[in-house]
């Protein structure tokens, strides 16, 4: 399956292969398969008593799941630079919105079709769910309406939805427009944003919105927050465009 020329995707088999290994072969578990992947254990410790948001990152194999975490945790995009770990890996961040912390458990999934029902497990408790797809990739877009319809079936009735077109610096190797994601999203009545694991376009305001929802969603008399605050293609300067 043709990613394009721009591969933010990192390859999310890496969480696949090291499944099929005896216990005594895998590598010390990774959220993200980066080799020199090193999470800021202060950080993830710090504010331990802090209620846990679990949030999920949904979508086709190779859509770019992992580069977007890897992305929002270091700030960094290093193609290629992965090593095999295991089958769902999570991290913790904290994340200030409106002067308020909270603290996402972020989950990373397979996207092969053979690990689908161990992700279902996960739909069950999750507070929020990142369902991404890649722009120059039509099928990873068309199976959308799949990954939705399970969501619907085995996730909490009020789980925070975004979803995603990832990899927007692609340009001319686009096969899904802008419009065609915003109206899926307002079909299904969710937020939507295009990101770029590679640029970090929207990635930090894409789990903004998150974790601004799951505020408003513990505090529906301010519905003021639900705003979705996306950066612009030209400028990583926020803005205000309606939410879709």
């Amino acid at each position: 399956m043709s990613h394009g020329g721009t591969d933010d995707s990192m390859s999310d088999d890496v969480f696949e292969e090291d499944t099929l290994r005896a216990p005594a072969q895998r590598s010390t578990p990774s959220p993200t398969g980066y080799r020199d992947y090193r999470p800021d254990r202060q950080r993830c410790t710090v504010d331990d008593d802090m209620p846990i948001h679990k949030t999920i990152l949904l979508g086709d194999s190779g859509v770019g799941k992992t580069s977007l975490l890897v992305q929002f945790e270091t700030g960094k995009f290093q193609p290629g630079n992965f090593s095999a770990t295991v089958g769902i890996g999570f991290t913790n961040k904290v994340v200030t919105v409106d002067g308020i912390k909270v603290k996402l458990q972020i989950w990373d999934t397979a996207g092969q079709e053979r690990f689908r029902s161990v992700t279902h497990a996960y739909y069950r408790d999750a507070h929020a769910l990142l369902l991404l797809y890649d722009v120059t990739n039509k099928t990873s877009f068309d199976n959308i309406r799949a990954w939705l319809g399970e969501i619907r079936e085995y996730a909490q009735d009020d789980v925070v939805i975004m979803l995603l077109g990832n990899k927007s610096d692609s340009g001319l190797e686009r096969a899904v427009r802008r419009e065609e994601g915003q109206r899926l999203a307002r079909e299904y009545q969710v937020a939507f944003m295009e990101t770029s694991a590679k640029t970090g376009l929207n990635v930090e305001a894409a789990f903004s919105h998150v974790a601004r929802s799951l505020v408003a969603k513990a505090n529906p008399v301010d519905t003021s927050r639900l705003a979705v605050r996306a950066q612009t293609t030209q400028e990583h300067r926020s803005t205000c465009p309606q939410c879709t």
